[in-house]
């Protein structure tokens, strides 16, 4: 009975009083999270900062700022081929990021190739779909109507007319279809990206732009003008194509002595927009509204 009545007095002090080096048996009052942590940041603004800083643009929906430098860039752009590409009339389809199908391409290849190993092609067309990228190599897979197979000149009132023929300089080069399949939205990409998504079957690198020959041949002030993707006065149609790329816009127009002038349009409103006029061939007048 003594040892029970010591043994509650002793739980009574403890309860009632803190010794040294003894936790107390009464918790301590818990502070707000805000107040314990006042440099911090809340919560769902931290997460979004996280997210921010660990996520890229590669994780954002395509722009239409991106398409048009994508267009600019790659669209004519040569590369050496490194997987052979399959001639398939709608076109071959890989996923990005994941090792091709090798199964799916040999029976694909067994249909034909248009192009082998080591063999240097040209980007010819580039389409944008919700989750896709359409690259067009060659010409691609759609017939073309070749105009200098169908032109007959005639050499006065009274001789008959001379068909042209095809010259016979090399078998006709074969096009062909990539479709570059992200399984989501595209993502925002850089040129740089998107060669290296076709690098499986392409490699740009060491290969030139298919305008880098004849820009060397011109006067210095339009190399220059390429060089930094500008157009001025004095450029024909090849020279801004080199410069800016293909025009996201054409329109015609007479002036007020009656003669056809044709604008090339560069960005939409309100974003930053390059109007270059022509009149004929060569280059009149450059705007840009920012």
């Amino acid at each position: 009975m003594f040892r029970l009545t010591n043994l509650a007095s002793v739980m009574l002090l403890l309860a009632c009083f803190d010794l040294p080096h003894v936790y107390p048996l009464r918790p301590e009052p818990v502070q707000p999270l805000q107040a314990a942590l006042p440099m911090m940041a809340s919560p769902p603004d931290l997460f979004l900062a996280i997210v921010q800083a660990t996520t890229g643009k590669r994780h954002q929906p395509l722009e239409q700022e991106s398409k048009i430098a994508l267009i600019r860039y790659v669209d004519g752009e040569f590369a050496r081929v490194v997987q052979s590409i399959p001639s398939l009339k709608q076109g071959f389809r890989y996923k990005v990021g994941q090792a091709i199908d090798a199964k799916n391409l040999r029976q694909a290849l067994m249909r034909g190739a248009a192009a082998n190993p080591g063999d240097h092609v040209q980007i010819s067309s580039i389409e944008f779909r919700s989750n896709e990228i359409v690259i067009g190599i060659n010409g691609g897979t759609k017939k073309h109507w070749n105009w200098r197979q169908h032109v007959q000149i005639g050499m006065g009132p009274m001789s008959p007319p001379v068909t042209t023929m095809p010259t016979s300089a090399g078998p006709a080069q074969t096009g062909a279809v990539l479709i570059l399949d992200y399984g989501r939205t595209v993502p925002n990409l850089s040129p740089d990206e998107l060669k290296h998504d076709l690098s499986p079957f392409l490699d740009f690198a060491g290969e030139h732009s298919s305008a880098v020959n004849w820009v060397d041949t011109l006067p210095p002030q339009f190399q220059q003008a390429i060089k930094d993707h500008r157009a001025v006065v004095g450029m024909n149609h090849d020279m801004v194509l080199a410069a800016m790329g293909r025009p996201d816009k054409k329109v015609r127009e007479f002036d007020e002595d009656g003669r056809q002038t044709e604008d090339w349009i560069y960005g939409y409103p309100p974003s930053k927009t390059v109007l270059v006029t022509f009149s004929g061939e060569k280059v009149i007048h450059v705007k840009t509204y920012s």
